[in-house]
């Protein structure tokens, strides 16, 4: 597309119309959460202002419960106001590439392409290549791509797959060329696309070549190794002789195709091939690797006395490119004449190609992908997630941003040859200390320089980093999405991932990268709050609990925490209730999805609250106390045939009997028991329990209708992925223990 003013993207909002409606909800919501606290209040300590209130129950639980109940809204509203700031000014992206290639194409900047993998039993060969042929199929000139694999499970067999991949690559980058595939990933190519209609034995034949390729790939992993006579056929397996174990081994560099000129690889039409170079970076059991951070930070000084992109692209090994021109969209915005100078990083969303129609688990993350990072992107923009990212080269290594730079002086840096003269061997001996465990001693990296160390989700402190020095950065999301990647397809990994973010944001709280602290005064404080809604993930598990447990069970002993129907009290509770969900609802559709997904996503909102956030407080609070050491878990993404089926059809997997599972069905079994006890109470005087009892019985019967895909799953189903016999007595023990307990107590 070409924009006749020269521009190479441009910016909108939403409709003024859309815009007032929006805020017109918002003014409304704030009023009713105001009068909630001001309920609470004069409840609390003046209770005789009040008319229609009952004035039983004033026993001291029932005060404490009030105390609790007044807390717990305060922090809701709260946080609903951070939510806010999101929603305030969002802004939508066009890019204009026509123009880019216009202008520009001499000029094109170099590429560097970082691909990060850490463990080949759970992150397989085969998804990695997938990922890498995608990146290195980009509609852009060769002679500036360079694309590196860090494996940081210094696995032979993706070595060997890798190798393989760069034979298969001097085919399939002509064929893309040639045809003009928008699909750079084969194996989906292969998957949705039929042959092009002048070209049908070429696509018979590439396809033919990957299949071999694929075919070689799993016997190999099926083996669990590379053969003997393999490693004596190729004498570059020989850097795996001072390999020990993925932890313990010297570094492993190998340069594929190009940067040496001894290793000068073309395609099968005569043209240059993108760089393609391994790094296993050196590891060793004493000396601290800093997970994924330490891997890009070692890829980030090996490529620079390489190729010496001045763009840095990283991507997960499972999320595979899935357009050929984002490269191009990525530079419409770094290379605009107006606004490109003060761009530090281009984020696409992550996006998922194994998403149902209903996503059972929430894994697409609607609300942030297509309503809160368009609104960060209007405050200064979003938060660096970790893959699909396009970074300024320097920007990550610290540098401030400046107004005097220019462009020029910026896309003219780097290597002005596409070859180094040393030999392939002599360059990689030359780099390996780049990526020792040593190099890093008494030098800034990890702290000014590079990714930061000591947390989880180093991305996101990475980026604020950035952010604070001056820059901003960008949210692109494209109609034809950038990127593709594997969702997990049962709930124990979307649990375990969403924990493991959780944990790792809190902790960014508890820093001294806390955006109030941090970010004060430099960076805009609506970008303030859109932070600290992630960062208070974790701490929101505890109101949530206070919500999902206390009424329940003073509901169970007839006792009131709401005001009665007749109250005029009551209106701001109920309108909260129907407003929020109404306009999540709405919310939901207008970005496209289903009303079965609102449900589900309303259903995973409550599950990660309930479990993977409290877990990732109480971990972070023994990790704090020296009870022990926060771990970086990488999600599996592979499944068995059954969960996958089970995904497939929507049918919720429970069949992990692990703590998070556990306080799931604790909770839905206590609500249900609750609603169950209601029964005696309707009985008994219907009328005035509806009347005082109202908003606890609409939670109440909220909380068991949206765990019913959980009763079942302990009730009626036999399959694998019913909740385990172990967790359902345990559960129904510590649920009957409380409802017990609590019904004495009072």
């Amino acid at each position: 597309m070409r924009n006749e003013g020269g521009a190479l993207f441009e910016s909108r909002g939403i409709s003024r119309s859309m815009l007032i409606c929006s805020r017109a909800f918002a003014a409304s919501t704030l009023f009713a959460i105001l009068s909630v606290w001001l309920y609470r209040f004069i409840y609390l300590f003046f209770p005789s202002l009040l008319t229609n209130t009952p004035n039983d129950n004033r026993s001291h639980n029932h005060a404490l419960a009030w105390i609790g109940m007044f807390a717990v809204e305060v922090w809701f509203g709260l946080y609903w106001l951070l939510t806010q700031a999101a929603r305030w000014k969002p802004i939508y992206r066009r890019t204009f590439k026509d123009n880019l290639s216009y202008r520009d194409e001499k000029e094109l900047p170099g590429v560097d392409i970082f691909v990060c993998t850490a463990d080949p039993t759970i992150e397989p060969p085969l998804m990695v290549i997938k990922t890498v042929l995608s990146v290195m199929a980009y509609d852009y000139p060769s002679e500036k791509l360079s694309v590196y694999l860090s494996d940081d499970g210094g696995s032979d067999i993706t070595f060997y797959a890798l190798k393989l991949a760069s034979a298969f690559a001097q085919h399939w980058i002509p064929y893309c060329k040639k045809f003009k595939v928008q699909q750079p990933c084969p194996a989906a190519y292969f998957n949705t696309s039929a042959p092009p209609p002048a070209g049908s034995e070429d696509w018979a034949s590439i396809r033919e070549l990957y299949e071999e390729m694929k075919n070689r790939i799993e016997s190999v992993t099926e083996l669990g190794g590379i053969s003997e006579e393999l490693r004596l056929e190729d004498n570059e397996f020989t850097q795996w002789k001072s390999f020990s174990s993925p932890r313990d081994h010297d570094t492993i560099l190998h340069i594929l195709i190009g940067v040496s000129t001894s290793r000068e690889v073309k395609d099968i039409d005569g043209c240059t091939l993108p760089n393609l170079i391994y790094l296993a970076r050196e590891k060793r059991p004493q000396h601290p690797h800093n997970y994924k951070a330490g891997a890009m930070n070692s890829l980030i000084r090996v490529s620079e006395n390489m190729s010496n992109g001045r763009i840095i692209l990283n991507v997960d090994c499972d999320m595979y490119s899935n357009s050929s021109q984002s490269v191009k969209d990525a530079l419409c915005f770094f290379m605009d004449e107006e606004k490109g100078n003060e761009i530090a990083y281009v984020q696409f969303p992550q996006n998922y190609e194994n998403v149902t129609e209903n996503d059972v688990y929430a894994n697409y993350m609607r609300t942030i992908s297509d309503v809160d990072f368009h609104g960060l992107d209007g405050l200064g923009g979003p938060l660096y997630v970790g893959t699909g990212c396009f970074h300024r080269r320097d920007t990550l290594c610290g540098r401030v941003f400046s107004k005097d730079q220019t462009k020029s002086d910026y896309w003219n840096k780097g290597n002005n040859h596409r070859y180094l003269e040393e030999t392939s061997y002599e360059l990689e001996e030359r780099l390996k200390d780049l990526a020792s465990c040593t190099f890093e001693k008494n030098t800034q990296w990890g702290n000014e320089m590079g990714l930061k160390y000591g947390c989880p989700v180093e991305d996101v402190i990475t980026g604020l980093s950035i952010k604070c020095n001056g820059w901003k950065s960008v949210y692109y999301n494209p109609e034809r999405k950038g990127f593709l990647g594997v969702a997990p397809t049962s709930l124990y990994p979307t649990l375990v991932q969403h924990k493991r973010w959780s944990e790792g944001d809190v902790q960014i709280l508890l820093s001294k990268y806390s955006p109030a602290s941090y970010g004060f005064g430099r960076i805009n404080p609506g970008l303030i709050m859109g932070y600290c809604v992630y960062l208070l993930w974790a701490p929101s598990s505890l109101p949530t609990l206070y919500y999902c447990i206390i009424p329940s069970l003073h509901l169970l002993s007839g006792i009131h925490l709401f005001p009665q129907i007749s109250s005029p009290w009551f209106i701001p509770f109920a309108y909260i209730i129907f407003s929020a969900y109404a306009y999540s609802l709405a919310e939901f559709l207008w970005t496209g999805g289903t009303l079965l997904g609102w449900w589900n996503d309303q259903r995973i909102w409550l599950y990660k609250r309930t479990s993977s956030y409290f877990f990732a407080l109480v971990d972070t609070i023994f990790s704090l106390l020296k009870y022990s050491n926060a771990a970086f878990t990488i999600t599996s993404k592979i499944s068995d045939q059954d969960a996958y089926r089970r995904y497939q059809q929507d049918i919720m997997d429970f069949e992990t009997p692990s703590p998070l599972i556990t306080i799931l069905v604790t909770i839905a079994m206590l609500n249900l028991f609750c609603l169950a006890g209601l029964v005696k109470q309707l009985l008994v005087d219907y009328s005035r329990t509806i009347e005082t009892m109202a908003v606890q019985i609409i939670l109440c019967s909220f909380l068991v209708l949206i765990n019913l895909p959980l009763y079942e799953a302990i009730f009626l189903r036999k399959d694998k992925g019913k909740v385990p016999s172990s967790v359902t007595v345990k559960s129904v023990s510590l649920a009957l223990l409380a409802c017990t307990f609590f019904t004495n107590l009072n």
